[in-house]
């Protein structure tokens, strides 16, 4: 996992001694920033279905509190991470589970 993280951090210091073009001239490149971006938005929406249900049903006996709890925890790191790197799509992504997954757990500690 260090050399995992020594050899991201490596790489980084690469890009940015020479910097890749926005947007990318090669079309798969282009393409794949695009689905990011889009994922970045998308994603955090897919528990939209969970808080829709514990407010309909005003039961969240099947919600793990622990378990939210700990992915808004451990994202922190990962939102930071996109802020201090100035990388949009991971900064939106994070910043949008942190509120969605606040509101799962407000909801599950109000309905259980």
């Amino acid at each position: 996992m260090f050399g995992e993280t020594a050899a991201h951090i490596n790489q980084r210091k690469r890009i940015h001694q020479k910097h890749q073009p926005f947007p990318h001239p090669n079309p798969k490149i282009r393409l794949l920033d695009n689905v990011v971006s889009v994922v970045s938005l998308v994603l955090p929406l897919t528990a939209i279905p969970q808080l829709l249900k514990i407010w309909q049903t005003q039961d969240a006996s099947g919600i793990s509190i622990l378990t939210w709890s700990l992915w808004l925890i451990l994202g922190f790191p990962m939102l930071a991470y996109g802020i201090v790197h100035k990388t949009k799509p991971f900064t939106i992504m994070y910043a949008l589970w942190t509120i969605i997954e606040t509101a799962v757990i407000l909801s599950a500690l109000k309905f259980s």
